[in-house]
């Protein structure tokens, strides 16, 4: 299916994802943030249980940890920051602009 401006009925149309590109980076840092806290705080009790093995082991486990949570946690939070931008994009926002008269328009709920 082809979209379509309801006013001109011209196909030729422009989309803008302003809110996807926002919440996604927002979701990402957010997202990163929480991964790294949960990734410290395992790594608390990590180092409790990684003393036998030495300083080095537990200083190279929380910190590999840490980096790892990051990771997860900020893609994580960029997927679902994504899907709800391009939610508010589609049904909220002014997403589509028809080339031909200028027209914004939303997708129809």
């Amino acid at each position: 299916m082809s979209l379509q401006c309801p006013r001109c009925n011209s196909p030729k149309i422009g989309s803008f994802h302003q809110a996807m590109k926002i919440a996604a980076a927002i979701g990402t840092v957010g997202g990163a943030a929480r991964g790294v806290s949960a990734a410290l705080a395992g790594g608390q009790a990590g180092a409790t249980v990684g003393a036998v093995a030495g300083p080095l082991g537990v200083t190279l486990g929380a910190v590999s940890g840490a980096i790892l949570g990051g990771l997860v946690g900020g893609a994580g939070g960029c997927a679902l920051g994504a899907q709800l931008g391009d939610k508010l994009d589609r049904h909220v926002l002014a997403h589509n602009l028809c080339l031909i008269c200028g027209h914004r328009f939303n997708l129809p709920a």
